[in-house]
């Protein structure tokens, strides 16, 4: 379950990092640790995301952070690069890794598979479409749970 405090977190961070060149991927708030760990994930829109671009972010959303005052105990705040295990959502996302390997989760099976492993060829209103070995497999965009990149194989 997402923390209350993400959708707030997400709009002070967003355009502080459109200032820097920078995009929200996504956020987490884990309160079960100690301190709390917010973990911020960014991407460089130009290149790949690098450790300066990270430090940038964390220099400049601490500064919002602590100004706003949301978080009122000690929390670590963490700003990473999203790595190449994630989950697909956005339609950026969807045409920033066309012709990536992923695995497609579906809701059950469908002629018997519930997971499906190709490259990705994009998605529309109605499928996600993937190569496989050539052929076309367009699955039911409404029966799709995850669409995930496919850390085991490498482009």
């Amino acid at each position: 379950m997402t923390h209350p405090l993400i959708p707030q977190v997400i709009d002070l961070a967003a355009p502080v990092a459109a200032e820097l060149g920078l995009e929200v991927v996504s956020a987490v708030f884990r309160t079960n640790q100690t301190p709390p760990v917010l973990r911020v994930d960014v991407r460089n829109l130009q290149q790949d995301t690098g450790l300066d671009d990270c430090e940038r972010m964390s220099r400049a959303f601490e500064a919002v952070l602590d100004e706003v005052g949301i978080i009122p105990d000690a929390y670590v705040l963490e700003v990473s690069s999203p790595g190449i295990s994630r989950v697909l959502k956005t339609d950026r996302e969807f045409i920033s890794f066309k012709g990536f390997p992923v695995i497609v989760t579906l809701d059950g099976p469908l002629d018997g598979k519930a997971e499906w492993v190709g490259n990705l060829v994009g998605r529309d209103d109605g499928f996600v479409y993937l190569n496989q070995k050539g052929r076309t497999m367009n699955l039911p965009r409404d029966r799709v749970t995850q669409v995930q990149l496919d850390e085991r194989k490498k482009r």
